[in-house]
């Protein structure tokens, strides 16, 4: 196994997850079954696998029920950032659990599902990580590899590694994942309250500091009931 950035990583399962009903009407997304168990236990599962120690989770939809499962497991080490007093979207629940995040970082999806390619995503993450450069490292992934995504793209990426945004009205050939690894950095003179990422990576590419690593595996877009189905088959498939 290849030495990692970090030990740590956010885990973002605090949404509300609407275009996941009606699965999502008594259960929050997170907690939803794909290919036999919940779809948080096949991040936190990865990321076990990987090395990661401590995870980092925020709660906010139905957030007792998916607390008390969070609690039975034994690895990683989980420890809750409580949003049910207000859902502060991705960049705000990210400040919320700042003082449990070491200088650097993994932040992910709770519903993402993926197969790694040669090396897992995290090793992909830690082998291309200079934080004398960078802000933030996202692991995206392109349309051929991207199943159940039906979208534009979200960002160009030149011969470095450096994004840049899709431009109006175009394709762009890389989709962000859901994972990334983060600096502190990324993170000064943040907004108060809620808000998205998104302002923090348009610092980040103004000043030429956000980059990306191009997936070797197969990513799962689980959206949406309808595609719960396909990615089961693809993953009994292997």
């Amino acid at each position: 196994m290849s030495t990692l950035a970090s030990d740590t990583a956010m885990v973002m399962a605090a949404g509300m997850g609407k275009r996941m009903r009606p699965l999502t009407a008594s259960q929050p997304k997170p907690m939803v079954r794909v290919a036999g168990k919940p779809l948080i236990d096949h991040a936190l599962d990865r990321l076990a696998d990987a090395g990661v120690k401590r995870a980092v989770v925020n709660v906010h939809y139905l957030a007792n029920s998916l607390e008390a499962h969070l609690m039975a497991r034994a690895a990683p080490k989980v420890i809750i950032s409580d949003e049910r007093a207000e859902l502060l979207e991705t960049g705000g629940g990210l400040i919320k659990a700042r003082e449990h995040l070491p200088e650097t970082f993994f932040c992910l999806n709770a519903d993402n599902i993926w197969l790694d390619g040669p090396r897992n995503a995290f090793s992909d993450l830690s082998r291309r990580w200079d934080p004398e450069r960078m802000d933030a490292l996202l692991l995206v992934v392109s349309h051929a590899r991207a199943a159940n995504f039906n979208g534009p793209g979200d960002f160009y990426m030149d011969p470095h590694g450096k994004l840049s945004r899709r431009m109006p009205g175009r394709i762009a050939p890389f989709i962000f994942t859901g994972i990334q690894l983060i600096s502190q950095r990324l993170l000064r003179d943040a907004p108060e309250g809620k808000f998205s990422t998104n302002i923090l990576w348009n610092r980040a590419i103004e000043e030429g500091r956000l980059y990306g690593v191009s997936f070797t595996g197969q990513w799962f877009e689980v959206g949406t009931p309808q595609a719960i189905g396909p990615t089961e088959d693809a993953l009994k498939r292997g």
